[in-house]
């Protein structure tokens, strides 16, 4: 955000999120050094480290597009994703999301940023994984699905997960 912009966000802001979707939807962050991120768009990215709208790399597409899961998520939720692509490439469209929560925010407000990337896992059936799911098989075990930095940082997680290894690896 611009400075004018940032005046206008004394705090983090987040909408009531749609159970439906575990996404926050646009929201706004303060950040620590003193700058406001508003975003993000949930969208499709055809490049697991592509921080980039237009980032492409025809081994996930591939990979991504023969799973079927990813047919039935999209078939059941085209609509929610159409509606991300377009605030993802429309800075009006994305502006007047933003405006939901500060109504006095004008396009000069806002600048493009960064990309981010949070991965979500889906089942066969198109269903997004609970976050959080831990698998284990042999000598290993897997954290899954763990989207949000602030929940992998968190202790409370850290300590499930060394309490699951204790147990799994029977270490007591």
């Amino acid at each position: 955000m611009t400075d004018k912009g940032r005046s206008k966000v004394k705090n983090l802001i987040y909408p009531v999120p749609n159970p439906k979707f575990p996404f926050l939807g646009v929201h706004f962050t303060r950040m620590i050094q003193g700058g406001v991120e508003c975003g993000p768009n949930a969208v499709f990215v055809f490049d697991r480290e592509g921080y980039s709208k237009t980032a492409f790399s025809l081994k996930d597409t591939v990979a991504a597009f023969t799973f079927k899961g990813t047919w039935k998520f999209f078939g059941k939720h085209w609509r929610f994703g159409m509606d991300e692509y377009r605030g993802a490439f429309s800075k009006a469209y994305f502006l007047n999301r933003l405006r939901k929560l500060i109504p006095t925010l004008q396009m000069e407000d806002i600048v493009t940023a960064r990309c981010g990337i949070r991965a979500m896992a889906l089942g066969p059936e198109g269903e997004m994984l609970d976050d959080f799911k831990i698998e284990k098989h042999g000598n290993a075990m897997h954290v899954i699905n763990s989207p949000s930095p602030a929940a992998t940082a968190s202790l409370a997680y850290g300590n499930e997960i060394a309490t699951q290894a204790v147990e799994y690896f029977n270490l007591k």
